[in-house]
């Protein structure tokens, strides 16, 4: 006899769990995109920098990152609960 195969979908609890790991694997790429971004900035009409305005620009871009890791950290531990309702029945977590 045959083995029976496994399924071709994963749970949906573990699916959405690897897609949250995912999103926080590229928080970095997206914290080096917000950062550099001030460099292609064209200067103002006056030949002095405009300091006061791209300090800001990163300030807030680093919160947002901030704010962008403490949700996706919730998400992930919300999502390590076992046995949630999504979980295929007889599955166990890996």
């Amino acid at each position: 006899m045959t083995a029976p195969k496994p399924p071709k979908f994963l749970a949906r609890s573990s699916y959405r769990r690897r897609r949250i790991i995912d999103t926080a694997r590229l928080l970095p790429v997206l914290g080096l995109f917000i950062f550099f971004l001030p460099v292609l900035w064209h200067p103002g009409d006056t030949p002095e920098p405009d300091t006061a305005r791209g300090g800001l620009y990163l300030f807030a871009g680093w919160f947002a990152l901030i704010v962008a890791a403490l949700f996706l950290a919730r998400a992930l531990t919300r999502t390590d609960v076992p046995g949630s309702e999504d979980d295929a029945p007889g599955e166990e977590s890996r």
